[in-house]
């Protein structure tokens, strides 16, 4: 941009072309007023001297350039300033109201006054009308004899458990995280320093000389810009003495000094121990859960364990019966064979399809089996020699000394 462009654009404080960097670098770069006057007067050698020293020639027809600058700085900053300020000044007065109209965060304080109260029985500390509020974030250096739990998390239980309301307590201190990172100190300097610009402003257009050209739009714009900042100043300044108040009655409320305990210092203590109670709830949470799953694990296994021992007493008790048919099949086997029944039986003529089924095939098998164990016992026994014949066609005969066969007689005991 040529340098008489540059001039016209800060006479006429044309905010479109004007940008807040472009000001500052001007400020930083421009020479000092005495170096500026030397140059004003090099005019007749402008086209001799280097681009530097003809941008100070252009510059130096310009009345009061650095006031003007920083004039023209301040009112493209002014609305930047404004925002930054005014949401601190929103948050602190808000989260001042709200904790001095939250129900439940009154009743947890009466609560962790009383589960207080009771630990300290008999102790000097006992019967506590109050305590401060930068214990809060102390309960969670309290913790169980197996280290696995802390006074927060006893209070976040027995809040879910008999007191449910009181965990919706962080949803009535919304403005405490922002209040929380708020320095009342740096707002309190940026208020002063805004108000410290207005006048200088307002007593710099009180002896500003008149406009230079036509082109020269400074004391017209700037009169209007101080008349509306000052404004806004105002306002914001009573805002500002508003929310020192509310932060004194929170501090009269809560029984601490306020000049001693910064808004960033309380606030701080109190969104922490929000975040912690938070957080206390949800291990609360997931501690029941791995409860839960380990119950339910045991129970299966008590379950398996219980079906498990109640096979094996059904397959004992079957093996047992299995016993008792079989003893009772070779009793009525011996039976039959003492009495000559098994002998007894005629047989049919074989029909092509029929099959002797299990119990008839085992029977026989175990008939046979066991003539023939007798009739060994027997001719092991008897006091005169005889020859025994097993096969299937002299089945339940025997044979004498005589060489003749003869009917199997009851064994004798």
């Amino acid at each position: 941009m040529p340098y008489e462009d540059i001039k016209n654009v800060i006479l006429e404080i044309n905010e479109k072309l004007l940008s807040e960097s472009m000001v500052q670098n001007l400020i930083k770069q421009l020479p000092e007023q005495e170096t500026l006057n030397v140059l004003g007067e090099m005019k007749d050698e402008y086209e001799d001297l280097a681009e530097a020293e003809q941008f100070g020639v252009v510059m130096s027809t310009v009345k009061r350039l650095k006031p003007r600058l920083t004039a023209i700085l301040f009112r493209l900053q002014f609305e930047e300033q404004l925002n930054n300020i005014k949401p601190d000044v929103v948050s602190v007065t808000a989260a001042c109201e709200e904790l001095k109209k939250s129900a439940t965060f009154s009743q947890l304080l009466q609560i962790i006054l009383l589960v207080g109260n009771y630990m300290n029985a008999g102790s000097r500390n006992a019967k506590a009308f109050g305590f401060s509020i930068s214990y809060l974030c102390k309960l969670r250096d309290t913790k169980t004899t197996d280290l696995k739990q802390t006074l927060l998390h006893f209070l976040a239980d027995l809040c879910q458990e008999q007191y449910p309301d009181v965990l919706t307590f962080p949803d009535e201190l919304v403005h405490v995280e922002k209040a929380s990172r708020v320095s009342a100190e740096t707002l309190q300097k940026n208020l002063a320093q805004m108000g410290c610009a207005l006048k200088t402003l307002d007593k710099d257009l009180e002896t500003f000389p008149p406009p230079q050209s036509d082109r020269d739009m400074f004391v017209e714009k700037m009169t209007s810009f101080v008349a509306n900042a000052r404004e806004q100043h105002e306002k914001l300044e009573m805002m500002h003495n508003n929310m020192e108040k509310q932060y004194s009655d929170l501090g009269n409320y809560f029984v601490f000094d306020p000049r001693k305990i910064s808004v960033e210092e309380f606030f701080g203590d109190l969104n922490n121990f929000k975040n912690m109670f938070q957080q206390a709830v949800k291990e609360n949470a997931k501690r029941r859960e791995s409860e839960e799953k380990i119950r339910r694990a045991k129970l299966a296994k008590e379950k398996a364990d219980r079906e498990k021992e109640e096979k094996q007493k059904r397959s004992q008790q079957l093996d047992l019966n299995t016993e008792g048919d079989e003893t009772g099949i070779m009793d009525d086997l011996m039976e039959a064979l003492q009495s000559g029944a098994a002998f007894r039986r005629k047989r049919g003529p074989r029909q092509a399809d029929s099959v002797l089924s299990l119990s008839q095939l085992v029977l026989e098998t175990c008939s046979v089996v066991c003539v023939c164990v007798c009739i060994r016992v027997q001719s092991l026994t008897t006091s005169q020699p005889e020859s025994w014949s097993c096969s299937d066609e002299h089945l339940g005969q025997r044979v004498d000394a005589g060489g003749h066969r003869a009917p199997l007689q009851q064994t004798t005991q």
